[in-house]
């Protein structure tokens, strides 16, 4: 189609196409965008652009539709009729008029929305200062402010919510700390809509991994975000701690952990201080891991010297699969040194079975099989598995892990070994089928718990954050991970030595959990936790005692900051965070309901709104439009109700994907072979 007809009173547009007069003379100021719509599909012979099939009409002829609109587009502006320029991608100059600055933000929130990654830093680069003007040159229009923040989080985001940093040029080019200012600045306000809080919460916490001195200089921006965590929505809450466990990211160290033998031996002969000598004849001397380390080493020590003389690789084996079930980080690379430091070779040992200490596993690992009992092949395995960790041959490791489980399906070290897999998911249903296992010492539970917790502790926000509004599956799927995670955080607190290494990061998840799950359950001075606060104490303590470093690690940068910041937090924005949730409460009444400030011009927004737009394809993850988080229809105190559907009736596991038992179509297992161990152990009994 090359051109539309020439007739009586037709406007020639420029570019071959002409516009009928008429078309404007329809589409005049009292029309409705609906019906202007509808004129200039008619008109133009467009394809329905209410549809995926017709979006994609405009896909294969772009550049022929394209033509049409901005020959309309030319007409109606030397026509003077805004509604036609209104429907059309000339946005820019759009955002200067009153009647048309609504439908143009209308327009960007949609393209920001369903574009590409790309196109979004594009709309960022060319808009945001324009945006942030906009919201500062106009603080009394609520619905314009509430569509520029949206569509800056949605641009924004593109550029700083992801993995790898972005430029620092891009960074400044997109104007970030403007951003976040005016929309802590917008917040402030009594006209706020749920649309509006949403989206500014999203782009709070995206902007707070790559761009934390950004935040720390936005007053009120990370108080603001701890406030979130006394929402009633759930997801709310995971978003708001989700933005405060990135804020730190860039100045965290590592856990890693310095084993000093001869600092434990001087703490051992000093023994505890006073305040925390209580706490230790409580849990029992011999049972802190200082005691059992230190123990547990002297025997490794023992063990190697008489293999060295007697050469019996399976009396070794017996004992070194006891010590790597005791305590952390008891079989290490050693060797029996010189003076110089130098390694004593085989042939100057009397040739001796190995030269190196760790060498000595694979040779009882060998001696173990050769005797081929039951045991023997579980102690083999375990032998090899540590081997292979100690190399950092971690592939290697949870392969043999995962044949050693299909052996026997309750060796619980397997699990543990499997667990430092890199997926989450899989690594969680490992630790959780270990911890059932019967046979397990004190030191492989609490190994299970401390990875359990973190595992479905980062699980349960990455889903709830992600979730989509109305998605209550997914609200009550991140709630089981949550509970698990907390479930196994307390029980670790509870059983495990106070001066294990763990014992600091552990408590940390307690508290942020604690606060996750019960929202504003909690009083504002979070009188809750003050058990917990006294245990971070005696854990700090008992770390100093003991000789281990205190890192700055995420989760303990992450604990200090929403301690601290809770309480001021919920004082200075706590009327935001309730005017929110009563906002959150009418979700189901329709946005109007929702958002007093959301009430269309016209129908236009209707009409958007009703585009049908698959999202199948969509390349990005979207967690921000049209309500970040889905409606809190279920009251802060029935959040949980539903999380046991989603959990696994053996092991606990918290999952999506659970298989319902054929018999009695109640229970619900992770797989086949925790049905069978459930059937075997209890389920058939029930």
């Amino acid at each position: 189609m090359s051109g539309m007809r020439k007739g009586p009173g037709a406007a020639l547009a420029g570019d071959s196409y002409l516009i009928p007069d008429a078309l404007f003379k329809d589409i005049n100021d009292g029309s409705t965008w609906t019906f202007a719509i509808s004129c200039l599909s008619d008109a133009l012979k467009l394809p329905d652009l209410s549809t995926r099939h017709g979006l994609k009409k405009v896909h294969t002829r772009f550049s022929e539709i394209y033509k049409k609109l901005n020959a309309a587009y030319n007409a109606g502006r030397r026509e003077g009729n805004e509604k036609v320029m209104g429907m059309l991608k000339k946005i820019i100059p759009l955002l200067d008029l009153d009647s048309t600055r609504h439908v143009a933000l209308n327009a960007l929130v949609m393209v920001t929305h369903h574009g590409g990654e790309q196109s979004r830093v594009q709309i960022a680069r060319q808009l945001n200062r324009t945006l942030v003007k906009l919201v500062e040159d106009l603080p009394d229009d609520p619905k314009a402010v509430e569509l520029a923040i949206s569509t800056m989080d949605h641009a924004t985001e593109a550029v700083i919510a992801n993995e790898d940093p972005p430029s620092l040029v891009l960074v400044k080019e997109i104007d970030v700390q403007s951003v976040l200012t005016v929309t802590v600045a917008a917040l402030r306000k009594p006209t706020i809509s749920y649309t509006l809080v949403s989206h500014a919460l999203n782009l709070l916490a995206s902007a707070a991994q790559h761009c934390p001195a950004m935040c720390k200089a936005v007053p009120g921006l990370t108080a603001l975000t701890a406030a979130f965590l006394r929402s009633k929505n759930i997801n709310i809450r995971a978003t708001a701690m989700g933005g405060l466990l990135r804020l730190p990211i860039a100045e965290c160290e590592q856990d890693a952990m310095h084993f000093d033998f001869n600092g434990l031996m001087v703490a051992a002969a000093a023994g505890p201080p006073d305040h925390l000598l209580d706490i230790a004849v409580d849990y029992g001397m011999d049972r802190l891991d200082l005691h059992v380390m230190l123990k547990a080493v002297g025997a490794y020590t023992d063990a190697i010297s008489r293999a060295m003389q007697d050469r019996d690789m399976y009396a070794l084996g017996k004992k070194l699969v006891d010590l790597t079930q005791r305590a952390e980080y008891v079989i290490a690379e050693g060797g029996w040194q010189g003076a110089d430091g130098r390694v004593f070779g085989s042939a100057e040992l009397g040739n001796a079975p190995f030269t190196r200490w760790t060498d000595a596993l694979p040779l009882c690992a060998k001696a173990l099989r050769a005797k081929g009992g039951k045991d023997d092949l579980d102690a083999a395995d375990i032998l090899d598995m540590k081997f292979l960790i100690i190399r950092q041959r971690l592939p290697e490791a949870i392969a043999l892990g995962i044949a050693a489980i299909k052996r026997n399906p309750r060796l619980a070290y397997a699990y543990y070994i499997i667990s430092m897999g890199t997926n989450v998911e899989e690594g969680l249903c490992a630790v959780k089928k270990g911890l059932k296992c019967q046979k397990i010492t004190p030191f492989v539970r609490n190994q299970l718990l401390w990875r359990a917790t973190c595992h479905a502790g980062l699980r349960g926000m990455e889903i709830l954050q992600q979730a989509r509004e109305g998605d209550m599956a997914a609200r009550a799927e991140g709630t089981a991970f949550l509970m698990s995670a907390w479930e196994d955080a307390k029980t670790f607190i509870s059983e495990a030595p106070p001066d294990t290494r763990h014992m600091l990061g552990m408590i940390g998840w307690y508290v942020l959990l604690t606060i996750l799950i019960r929202g504003p359950e909690l009083s504002e001075e979070l009188h809750e936790l003050d058990p917990a606060r006294r245990k971070i104490r005696a854990s700090l303590d008992f770390m100093n005692f003991v000789g281990h470093a205190v890192k700055r690690t995420q989760l303990n940068l992450t604990r200090e900051l929403v301690l601290n910041l809770y309480t001021p937090a919920a004082k200075e924005w706590g009327s935001l965070v309730q005017r929110f949730d009563k906002l959150d409460a009418h979700g189901s009444t329709g946005e109007a309901a929702r958002t007093p400030s959301s009430l269309s011009d016209d129908d236009l927004s209707e009409w958007l709104g009703n585009v049908s737009i698959d999202d199948e394809h969509a390349n990005h993850d979207h967690h921000g439009c049209a309500g970040h988080a889905p409606g809190s229809q279920v009251p802060a105190t029935a959040e949980t109700s539903s999380y046991e559907l989603y959990r696994c009736s053996w092991c606990g596991n918290p999952s999506a994907v659970l298989k319902r038992c054929g018999g009695c179509g109640k229970t619900r297992y992770c797989d086949g072979g925790c049905q069978k161990l459930h059937w075997a152990d209890s389920h058939r009994h029930q």
